[in-house]
């Protein structure tokens, strides 16, 4: 099934390719609800538990021998647990919506456009669902790819800029990540005979790393440990490593920012899931004080920086580094709540994002300016796309009953009393302020910008959006909603998956 799934979506994207530019939007949508019903299908018949990577059930997993490097096994080696399937289901949700969202920005090369787009989904997909490394890294290089020219062609003015810096940062991270897990295989010599992350991660916990070039096996693993983390903290991204992204979100088309909060920046985290605290969670129990310090950090920092913005884009941008936070204080408390709500939070913010993404996008449609201080009173022209607008802005703050609150309120219940993590209750508590500052900016720029008298320094005439630009942000804001009152919806899977990790870290004391 997983074969067939990322299959059908390239065949789609080289359908879509070669298409009419007049019937590529509709066609690529069309494409697009396929590898969606299959991760339904995927999701209806789940019955795996435990860890992928820790000897877990590994549901419609195939292995199958590919080539022999340096000693070693590459293979095709597929497979999903209660961690990567519900970013499979986010993504294949995401890309249809974020489709049909791009039917009114998107005016040339329309083909290609779309094309790329199911490109880009057939290659998250292998990122999600890989469990060799060589053919994992494959699929994390390739999203480089179309990400880069969606950016590059169809951005705004400077989108040559964000396309290099955006490439330039996260391949740069991807050679140190490479790095750095490389070292680790090396270390491991005749424990392992594949590049499986399973073997790897169990030859390691059986005490597999022996001495490289007369370095001991506990230096390798931080080593290894700090190169990988490094690498993925610019993909999440983490302060400070975060200033390629803002620029890529405001110059990048509507549909992509989705994509780009909505999923990729999940790749970060959910690498940081599966290589660091999972094959390393003694390293990263040490160095729990300083990654939680970052994470609050990133939380409060990001919120800051949102609150200066005026930039509708750049707001949105930066509250995703302040998400991210949230996500990372989760994973290294190593409580079964803290990394099951980090994972939640991962499915959560991806429709969140997405959504105040796409309800900027139609309001920039119709008035062709995000700045605050250029409009007022969309909600009396507007009222539907400022009514989701604003639903989604009240779920970024926490709202009960939406699954922003879910994913946050399991992390601080995960966290507040984490054994793993010293002054636990203080990087908590500062965490939580964070909401604070959340609402001030949002509740600052949805005064200004949606009510009051309607003013427009731009001489566009602004009307209802049309349904085609308002269905995918009814469609995300029922998802959030329904997310939040029955968390359990993946919550209870992704909790199976968590418990291995828990369970393979030493606590001090």
């Amino acid at each position: 099934m997983l074969e067939a799934l990322i299959g059908v979506t390239f065949v789609a994207a080289l359908l879509v390719l070669l298409a009419p530019d007049e019937w590529a939007g509709r066609l690529a949508f069309a494409f697009s609800l396929l590898p969606f019903a299959g991760s339904l299908y995927l999701w209806s018949g789940f019955d795996g538990a435990g860890n992928a990577l820790t000897g877990g059930d590994i549901a419609y997993a195939t292995q199958i021998e590919w080539l022999e490097v340096g000693g070693r096994t590459v293979s095709w080696f597929v497979g999903v647990d209660g961690i990567s399937l519900p970013l499979v289901v986010l993504t294949t949700f995401l890309v249809p919506l974020a489709i049909v969202s791009a039917w009114t920005p998107i005016d040339s090369r329309q083909s290609q456009f779309y094309g790329l787009m199911l490109f880009m989904e057939a290659n998250l997909l292998g990122v999600f669902t890989a469990l060799d490394f060589f053919l994992w890294f494959v699929f994390w290089e390739a999203v480089l790819v179309p990400m880069y020219f969606l950016i590059g062609i169809w951005g705004g003015p400077r989108r040559k800029y964000a396309a290099i810096k955006f490439f330039v940062y996260t391949n740069a991270a991807s050679l140190l990540m490479f790095i750095g897990f490389m070292s680790l295989t090396f270390a491991l010599g005749d424990s392992v005979s594949s590049f499986a992350l399973p073997e790897i991660t169990a030859a390691i916990a059986d005490g597999g790393l022996g001495t490289w070039f007369n370095i001991s096996p506990d230096r390798i693993a931080m080593v290894a440990f700090l190169a990988m983390f490094l690498g993925f903290a610019v993909k999440v991204p983490i302060v400070p490593f975060h200033t390629w992204l803002p620029d890529a979100h405001v110059e990048a088309p509507t549909p992509v920012s989705v994509l780009l909060a909505g999923v990729l920046l999940k790749m970060g985290t959910y690498a940081l899931l599966r290589f660091n605290f999972t094959m390393l969670p003694d390293q990263a129990s040490a160095l729990a004080i300083p990654i939680a310090a970052v994470a609050v950090i990133s939380v409060i920092y990001g919120a800051m920086l949102a609150l200066a913005q005026k930039d509708l884009k750049r707001i949105v941008a930066y509250s995703s580094v302040s998400s991210m936070g949230y996500v990372i204080l989760g994973l290294i408390v190593f409580t079964e709540y803290g990394v099951g709500g980090a994972t939640f939070q991962m499915v959560a913010h991806g429709l969140i994002s997405g959504l105040m993404f796409m309800a900027v996008g139609v309001i920039y449609n119709a008035t062709h300016t995000r700045m605050v201080g250029d409009m007022s009173g969309m909600a009396d022209r507007m009222p539907v796309a400022v009514g989701i607008l604003v639903a989604g802005a009240f779920g970024y703050m926490g709202l009960p009953l939406m699954a922003g609150f879910a994913g946050e309120f399991f992390i601080f219940v995960g966290s507040f009393a984490a054994p793993a993590l010293p002054y636990a209750p203080i990087f908590t508590a500062l965490a939580m302020f964070g909401i604070v500052i959340v609402a001030g900016y949002l509740l600052s720029a949805m005064q200004s910008t949606l009510f009051g008298p309607f003013e427009l320094e731009t001489d566009y005439e602004v009307g209802p959006a049309p349904f085609h630009d308002v269905a995918p942000l009814a469609v995300l804001l029922v998802a959030i909603i329904v997310l939040g009152v029955a968390p359990d919806i993946f919550f209870e899977m992704i909790r199976d998956a968590a418990v291995p990790v828990v369970e393979g870290v030493t606590v001090d004391g």
